[in-house]
């Protein structure tokens, strides 16, 4: 999908890539998705379902809360207080443990609201507020917001299709949780 330009460009692409992405979601059985199965978002590791949710969430409360503070003229510790850009890895590890203990349907209930979210945002501000004015550095805000939404959606469900096509989403989609010992 090429890089929004503009508003409405945004708004199409984040609608877009949720709503491919969460129709991805929807036949994952519940038992699957606290198992780390699915490619990391550090090289050569493993997350589980719940935990590609808690990073999609994480960098989306992340852009709502860099706004709240410009907004408020507040200093902004990009990307987040006591993180450097370099260790995003790092910050990844912080999202999926603000959200072990939630459960798969409450961790898509709230992708879906911080995703509202972020439209209502984004619905609130013109398009010159969203691409003629540089927020951070050289970026304007529609693409931070970009950055931050429609392209992590759209690397998820690459990892989430991937998934759900590896020989151990099938083999355990066909033995179900009867088989504990397989879902290991």
């Amino acid at each position: 999908m090429p890089i929004p330009q503009n508003k409405d460009e945004l708004l199409n692409a984040i609608k877009d890539s949720f709503s491919k992405l969460h129709k991805d979601y929807e036949n994952i059985p519940n038992d699957l998705t606290r198992i780390d199965k699915v490619e990391g978002n550090v090289k050569n590791t493993q997350i589980s379902v719940c935990d590609t949710l808690a990073y999609l969430i994480g960098w989306s409360q992340l852009v709502l809360k860099w706004y709240d503070k410009k907004s408020k003229n507040e200093q902004i510790d990009f990307p987040e207080t006591n993180y450097k850009w370099n260790e995003l890895g790092k910050l990844a590890q912080k999202f999926y443990a603000d959200y072990v203990n939630w459960s798969f349907q409450d961790l898509l209930n709230e992708h879906k609201k911080v995703n509202n979210d972020i439209l209502n945002l984004i619905d609130s501000l013109s398009n010159d507020e969203l691409y003629q004015v540089n927020w951070y550095k050289q970026y304007t805000l529609g693409r931070m917001i970009q950055f931050n939404t429609s392209s992590p959606n759209q690397n998820v469900r690459k990892k989430i299709r991937n998934f759900k096509t590896s020989s151990y989403f099938k083999m355990a989609t066909l033995f179900g949780s009867s088989n504990k010992g397989f879902l290991k």
